[in-house]
């Protein structure tokens, strides 16, 4: 059995349609669904249900799919006890730089034990960006704030967004609140836009950054306000207090991405690991069943947050 047109298969299952398995297996949407038809051959059947909307596995298909992951997962494990590739495996992480500093210094050292041979390329971005990236085939793995549904993305937990400003920085300073925050796309943003929305106050964008360094600077000078969460709250700023008049920012849901075109112990055991260290010890709020599984929460949020992000 042909593992190439075993790996199509599962990665048009896990991804529900052929065009966006074809960007993570950087082969044409009609090179997938040829391999998909020549499996079909193989095995006698209809593999997979293909609608206006999705792909979704026939009662064959979803009997199949265990094994061919499993198929998948044996092949790789033979390759390395034979030392095939290993040396020139690449596990690319896409992360925005607050989580980057905050969880890859424990990842890191522990991974570097268990696989030394693999090389880790890592890209901090905003989380739109790198979800499309990573949907382009561009990333095997991203840590990323959810801002709609997606196909692929494993939700992890939430985190309370908080108002933050220098230490010795009183509200009471500013007749028009000044704003520090990411540029366009970015759901802080949107978020920050959707809760001042409801408020009286007046305000005005500032400062504009991808960077988190160019988001603290004027925040620590006290020259403005921005928008985190508790664990990326810099040195030399403080969290604003619920009794200072600013609106609730609510919640953002965190999601970890890992390609199905990728099978290999070393991603696998990789992400593992991070999910491992981003869930515990308390890191992140746990989210309903409901939400988990339907994004029920995701959409709510994300759409407030657009709507007021057209008003900027």
């Amino acid at each position: 059995m042909d593992t190439d047109l075993l790996r199509a298969f599962v990665t048009v299952a896990e991804c529900e349609g052929f065009s966006a398995a074809g960007k993570v297996l950087h082969r044409t949407q009609s090179a997938v669904s040829l391999q998909i038809k020549r499996l079909e051959d193989q095995m006698g059947g209809a593999l997979l249900s293909r609608t206006s909307r999705r792909v979704e596995l026939t009662a064959s298909g979803g009997r199949l799919l265990p094994y061919a992951r499993h198929i998948l997962k044996l092949q790789d494990e033979a390759r390395q006890v034979l030392g095939v590739d290993r040396k020139n495996e690449i596990i690319r992480l896409g992360t925005s730089e607050e989580q980057a500093s905050t969880y890859l210094p424990e990842l890191l050292s522990r991974f570097a034990v268990d696989h030394p041979e693999v090389r880790l390329e890592v890209t901090c971005k905003i989380s739109a960006s790198l979800v499309h990236d990573f949907q382009e085939g561009l990333l095997d793995a991203v840590l990323v704030v959810r801002h709609g549904p997606t196909q692929t993305g494993r939700l992890l937990g939430r985190e309370r967004m908080v108002w933050v400003v220098a230490e010795d920085q009183s509200l009471a300073d500013w007749e028009v609140l000044p704003l520090a925050l990411n540029p366009e796309g970015c759901i802080f943003r949107a978020h920050a836009f959707a809760a001042l929305g409801r408020d009286d106050r007046q305000w005005d964008v500032r400062y504009s950054s991808q960077s988190p360094t160019g988001i603290n600077l004027p925040v620590k000078a006290g020259l403005a306000l921005t928008v985190k969460t508790p664990r990326s709250v810099p040195s030399g700023c403080r969290i604003v207090g619920d009794d200072e008049g600013l609106p609730p920012l609510g919640h953002v849901e965190i999601e970890l991405h890992r390609s199905p075109g990728h099978v290999s112990d070393a991603l696998s055991d990789f992400c593992d690991h991070l999910e491992a260290i981003v869930t515990g010890k308390g890191k992140l709020e746990e989210v309903g069943a409901l939400e988990a599984s339907a994004g029920v929460g995701a959409i709510t949020h994300v759409a407030t947050a657009r709507e007021a992000a057209t008003a900027d």
